[in-house]
Protein backbone atom coordinates (compact mmCIF):
# COMPACT_ATOMS: atom_id res chain seq x y z
CA UNK A 1 0.00 0.00 0.00
CA UNK A 2 2.85 2.38 1.27
CA UNK A 3 4.62 1.78 -2.36
CA UNK A 4 1.55 2.87 -4.11
CA UNK A 5 1.25 5.67 -2.59
CA UNK A 6 4.78 7.35 -2.96
CA UNK A 7 3.27 8.61 -7.02
CA UNK A 8 0.88 10.66 -5.67
CA UNK A 9 2.62 11.77 -2.75
CA UNK A 10 5.59 12.92 -5.84
CA UNK A 11 2.31 15.06 -7.34
CA UNK A 12 1.35 16.64 -3.71
CA UNK A 13 4.98 17.78 -3.53
CA UNK A 14 4.53 18.98 -7.32
CA UNK A 15 1.37 21.23 -6.33
CA UNK A 16 3.18 22.04 -3.06
CA UNK A 17 6.33 23.78 -4.96
CA UNK A 18 4.31 24.86 -7.24
CA UNK A 19 2.25 27.09 -4.39
CA UNK A 20 5.10 28.18 -3.15
CA UNK A 21 6.59 29.95 -6.13
CA UNK A 22 3.02 31.49 -6.21
CA UNK A 23 3.91 32.81 -2.71
CA UNK A 24 7.66 33.88 -3.23
CA UNK A 25 6.17 35.62 -6.53
CA UNK A 26 3.72 37.21 -4.61
CA UNK A 27 5.91 38.26 -2.00
CA UNK A 28 8.62 40.30 -3.94
CA UNK A 29 5.48 41.93 -6.10
CA UNK A 30 3.64 42.72 -2.96
CA UNK A 31 6.90 43.52 -0.24
CA UNK A 32 4.87 45.96 1.62
CA UNK A 33 1.67 43.50 1.71
CA UNK A 34 2.96 40.30 2.52
CA UNK A 35 4.03 40.20 6.29
CA UNK A 36 4.92 36.95 6.61
CA UNK A 37 8.35 36.73 8.55
CA UNK A 38 10.11 33.96 10.65
CA UNK A 39 8.04 33.70 14.31
CA UNK A 40 5.01 34.76 13.16
CA UNK A 41 2.23 32.41 13.93
CA UNK A 42 -0.97 33.85 13.49
CA UNK A 43 -1.82 31.30 10.73
CA UNK A 44 -1.04 28.30 13.35
CA UNK A 45 -3.88 29.07 15.05
CA UNK A 46 -6.32 28.98 12.05
CA UNK A 47 -9.20 25.92 11.71
CA UNK A 48 -8.70 23.86 8.61
CA UNK A 49 -8.58 20.44 7.23
CA UNK A 50 -6.68 17.93 5.21
CA UNK A 51 -7.80 15.68 2.58
CA UNK A 52 -6.48 12.59 2.65
CA UNK A 53 -3.73 12.88 0.28
CA UNK A 54 -2.18 16.20 2.41
CA UNK A 55 -3.65 14.03 5.58
CA UNK A 56 -1.44 10.99 5.05
CA UNK A 57 1.54 12.70 3.88
CA UNK A 58 1.70 14.69 6.92
CA UNK A 59 0.93 11.69 9.56
CA UNK A 60 3.77 10.02 7.53
CA UNK A 61 6.49 12.81 7.21
CA UNK A 62 5.57 13.10 11.39
CA UNK A 63 6.41 9.59 11.68
CA UNK A 64 9.13 9.84 9.40
CA UNK A 65 11.02 12.95 10.99
CA UNK A 66 10.34 13.12 14.24
CA UNK A 67 12.10 11.69 17.06
CA UNK A 68 9.60 9.12 19.22
CA UNK A 69 10.68 11.34 22.39
CA UNK A 70 9.05 14.37 20.82
CA UNK A 71 6.09 12.71 19.39
CA UNK A 72 4.66 11.66 22.24
CA UNK A 73 4.13 14.92 23.65
CA UNK A 74 2.48 16.41 20.26
CA UNK A 75 0.65 13.48 19.86
CA UNK A 76 -0.64 14.10 23.30
CA UNK A 77 -1.37 17.50 22.27
CA UNK A 78 -3.01 16.62 19.25
CA UNK A 79 -5.80 14.86 21.34
CA UNK A 80 -6.71 17.73 23.48
CA UNK A 81 -6.49 19.87 20.31
CA UNK A 82 -9.14 16.97 18.29
CA UNK A 83 -11.60 17.36 21.47
CA UNK A 84 -11.61 20.83 21.27
CA UNK A 85 -12.05 21.46 17.28
CA UNK A 86 -15.02 19.03 18.13
CA UNK A 87 -17.15 20.79 20.38
CA UNK A 88 -16.34 24.03 17.70
CA UNK A 89 -17.26 21.78 14.75
CA UNK A 90 -20.34 20.48 16.70
CA UNK A 91 -21.62 24.06 17.67
CA UNK A 92 -21.25 24.69 13.84
CA UNK A 93 -23.51 22.19 13.47
CA UNK A 94 -25.99 22.87 15.06
CA UNK A 95 -25.98 26.47 14.21
CA UNK A 96 -26.61 25.22 10.80
CA UNK A 97 -29.19 23.05 11.84
CA UNK A 98 -30.76 25.36 13.30
CA UNK A 99 -30.88 28.02 10.20
CA UNK A 100 -28.48 30.42 10.82
CA UNK A 101 -26.77 32.06 7.84
CA UNK A 102 -23.67 29.66 6.58
CA UNK A 103 -21.52 33.15 6.29
CA UNK A 104 -22.02 34.42 9.94
CA UNK A 105 -21.15 30.10 10.92
CA UNK A 106 -17.85 30.33 9.04
CA UNK A 107 -16.94 33.78 10.52
CA UNK A 108 -17.37 32.58 14.17
CA UNK A 109 -15.59 29.45 12.93
CA UNK A 110 -12.63 32.17 11.52
CA UNK A 111 -12.71 33.99 15.00
CA UNK A 112 -11.45 30.68 17.11
CA UNK A 113 -7.91 30.54 17.66
CA UNK A 114 -6.37 26.90 18.72
CA UNK A 115 -3.17 26.27 18.56
CA UNK A 116 -1.76 23.67 15.89
CA UNK A 117 -0.13 20.76 17.91
CA UNK A 118 3.20 20.70 15.53
CA UNK A 119 3.88 24.79 17.00
CA UNK A 120 6.44 24.55 19.30
CA UNK A 121 7.35 26.56 22.35
CA UNK A 122 9.61 29.38 19.92
CA UNK A 123 6.48 29.74 17.63
CA UNK A 124 7.80 27.23 15.24
CA UNK A 125 6.50 24.81 13.18
CA UNK A 126 8.36 21.70 14.12
CA UNK A 127 7.22 20.09 10.66
CA UNK A 128 8.27 23.51 8.76
CA UNK A 129 9.27 22.14 5.44
CA UNK A 130 6.20 19.55 5.38
CA UNK A 131 3.71 21.64 6.73
CA UNK A 132 0.32 21.82 4.85
CA UNK A 133 -0.52 23.95 1.77
CA UNK A 134 -2.65 26.50 3.81
CA UNK A 135 0.01 27.52 5.81
CA UNK A 136 2.10 28.09 3.00
CA UNK A 137 -0.47 30.65 0.88
CA UNK A 138 -1.94 32.45 4.28
CA UNK A 139 -0.20 35.72 3.88
CA UNK A 140 -1.40 36.23 0.22
CA UNK A 141 -5.27 37.07 -0.69
CA UNK A 142 -7.75 34.10 -1.39
CA UNK A 143 -10.96 33.44 -2.51
CA UNK A 144 -13.53 30.31 -1.66
CA UNK A 145 -16.35 30.80 -3.99
CA UNK A 146 -17.29 34.55 -4.01
CA UNK A 147 -15.75 35.45 -0.38
CA UNK A 148 -12.49 36.75 -0.10
CA UNK A 149 -9.71 36.56 2.59
CA UNK A 150 -6.42 37.95 3.74
CA UNK A 151 -4.54 37.16 6.58
CA UNK A 152 -5.68 40.67 9.14
CA UNK A 153 -1.72 41.08 9.54
CA UNK A 154 -0.75 41.84 6.03
CA UNK A 155 -1.21 45.20 4.39
CA UNK A 156 -3.47 44.07 1.70
CA UNK A 157 -5.84 47.21 1.42
CA UNK A 158 -9.61 46.85 1.04
CA UNK A 159 -11.37 47.47 -2.45
CA UNK A 160 -8.17 47.06 -4.13
CA UNK A 161 -7.56 44.19 -6.70
CA UNK A 162 -4.74 41.83 -6.57
CA UNK A 163 -4.17 38.58 -7.65
CA UNK A 164 -6.08 35.91 -5.92
CA UNK A 165 -5.61 31.87 -4.74
CA UNK A 166 -8.73 30.48 -5.82
CA UNK A 167 -9.01 27.88 -2.68
CA UNK A 168 -11.51 25.65 -4.33
CA UNK A 169 -9.28 24.80 -7.24
CA UNK A 170 -5.95 23.64 -4.94
CA UNK A 171 -9.21 22.26 -3.06
CA UNK A 172 -10.26 19.74 -6.29
CA UNK A 173 -6.58 18.76 -6.38
CA UNK A 174 -5.90 17.61 -3.29
CA UNK A 175 -9.25 15.80 -4.06
CA UNK A 176 -8.77 14.56 -7.19
CA UNK A 177 -5.07 12.90 -6.03
CA UNK A 178 -7.18 11.39 -2.99
CA UNK A 179 -9.55 9.47 -4.92
CA UNK A 180 -6.81 8.38 -7.76
CA UNK A 181 -5.05 6.80 -4.92
CA UNK A 182 -8.02 5.24 -3.23
CA UNK A 183 -9.12 3.80 -6.80
CA UNK A 184 -5.86 2.84 -7.20
CA UNK A 185 -5.44 1.02 -3.92
CA UNK A 186 -9.14 -0.71 -4.60
CA UNK A 187 -10.83 0.59 -1.08
CA UNK A 188 -14.44 -0.80 -0.52
CA UNK A 189 -15.24 2.62 0.73
CA UNK A 190 -16.33 4.79 -1.74
CA UNK A 191 -16.46 7.79 -0.33
CA UNK A 192 -12.83 7.43 1.73
CA UNK A 193 -11.29 10.02 -0.92
CA UNK A 194 -13.66 13.30 0.53
CA UNK A 195 -12.99 12.31 4.35
CA UNK A 196 -12.11 15.88 5.97
CA UNK A 197 -9.56 16.13 8.50
CA UNK A 198 -7.85 18.51 10.66
CA UNK A 199 -4.08 18.41 10.97
CA UNK A 200 -4.44 17.41 14.99
CA UNK A 201 -7.22 13.99 13.39
CA UNK A 202 -4.08 12.84 10.86
CA UNK A 203 -1.21 12.80 13.47
CA UNK A 204 -3.12 10.51 15.93
CA UNK A 205 -5.21 8.20 12.73
CA UNK A 206 -3.36 4.79 11.93
CA UNK A 207 -4.01 4.85 8.46
CA UNK A 208 -4.29 1.07 8.23
CA UNK A 209 -5.55 -1.05 6.28
CA UNK A 210 -8.49 -1.36 8.12
CA UNK A 211 -8.82 2.69 8.18
CA UNK A 212 -8.58 2.70 4.12
CA UNK A 213 -10.93 -0.35 3.80
CA UNK A 214 -8.51 -2.73 2.54
CA UNK A 215 -9.35 -4.89 5.31
CA UNK A 216 -12.11 -5.72 7.59
CA UNK A 217 -12.13 -5.13 11.57
CA UNK A 218 -11.10 -8.34 13.43
CA UNK A 219 -14.30 -7.69 15.20
CA UNK A 220 -16.42 -8.16 11.47
CA UNK A 221 -14.23 -11.20 10.97
CA UNK A 222 -15.16 -12.65 14.61
CA UNK A 223 -18.45 -12.01 13.54
CA UNK A 224 -18.78 -13.76 10.96
CA UNK A 225 -16.73 -17.07 12.08
CA UNK A 226 -19.65 -16.93 14.85
CA UNK A 227 -22.14 -17.21 12.41
CA UNK A 228 -20.80 -19.91 10.79
CA UNK A 229 -20.86 -22.02 13.52
CA UNK A 230 -23.71 -21.06 14.42
CA UNK A 231 -25.20 -22.61 11.18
Amino acid sequence: MRTHIIQYYQQYEQLVSHMDQVFYQMKEQFSDCVTCYLGCADCCYALFDLTLIEAMYIHDKFFELVDEQQQKGILEKAEKVDRQIHVIKRKAFKASQSGRDQNEIMVDIAREKIGCPLLNEDNQCILYEHRPITCRIYGLPTAIGEKSYTCGKTNFEEGVTYPTIRIDQIHERLLALSKEWTLKIGTRFDKLHEVLVPLSMALITDYNDVYLGLKQAEADEENKGSEKCDK
